[in-house]
């Protein structure tokens, strides 16, 4: 169990536990267009979504989540949040919710689009496979290539909507470049360091379908072991209890 200033999460059954990634991208997000609505692609333990419903005024908030004991978590943890009026979670791959509904009717529904869509995608990319599918699945980019995850935002992304991820950095130009085919262009640019000495680890990419000159930046999360450096404070103490 992990303890929220406003929310818990229980995570026991979810493969990938609560790390500085889902973190980082809950409380980095813009949301500078007041989204209406948002989509959070492999919630896990429904960690990014609830961050969301705590920043946000957006009245829908689905999350979508393959693996059924996640899902089952994530539904859970949802319910006994605050938000859970506006928090919704499909135990579905991308492939399935993407699919228009089978209807009976003569004008099929549209896809459903959403002002705010955010993604802490599997991206081990090499061939090591553990021995637990569960988490392999959680962790494999084979899982929901970046492809599939690009081409989806651009079908799922409202006109004025933002697409928000977490990478790793070694994957930050390969996502840029595939982005910029489905016309998705860099809105916000922060790459994370762990200490101020060591190399860069993390890309948070934010997109939007206008093409201008990103906001670039760096964070750095330690000066020293657990001594936080203010930014950080400044960017997660509204969720972390001792900052």
């Amino acid at each position: 169990m992990f303890k929220f200033k406003q929310f818990t999460v229980n995570q026991d059954r979810c493969a990938m536990k609560i790390g500085t990634d889902g973190v980082l991208l809950g409380a980095w997000t813009p949301l500078i267009n007041n989204p209406y609505n948002i989509l959070d692609i492999g919630a896990g333990t429904g960690i990014v979504t609830l961050m969301l419903a705590q920043r946000s005024n957006a009245e829908q908030i689905d999350a979508i989540e393959i693996d059924d004991d996640a899902f089952e978590q994530a539904v859970e943890n949802f319910e006994a949040s605050p938000w859970n009026d506006r928090l919704f979670c499909f135990h579905a791959g991308l492939d399935e919710f993407m699919e228009e509904p089978e209807d009976d009717s003569s004008e099929s529904e549209l896809v459903q689009q959403y002002d705010l869509i955010v993604s802490n995608p599997p991206f081990f990319t090499e061939n090591y496979k553990s021995e637990n599918k569960q988490r392999d699945v959680a962790r494999f980019e084979d899982a929901l290539p970046f492809e599939d995850l690009v081409e989806a935002a651009d079908l799922l992304l409202s006109e004025n909507g933002i697409f928000s991820v977490i990478l790793p950095f070694k994957e930050e130009n390969r996502f840029l470049a595939l982005a910029a085919s489905f016309e998705l262009y860099p809105l916000q640019i922060t790459r994370v360091k762990g200490t101020p000495t060591t190399e860069i680890k993390r890309s948070l990419l934010a997109f939007s379908r206008i093409q201008q000159n990103p906001l670039i930046d760096e964070l750095i999360i330690e000066i020293s072991r657990h001594e936080y450096t203010p930014e950080y404070i400044k960017l997660t103490q509204d969720f972390y209890l001792k900052m």
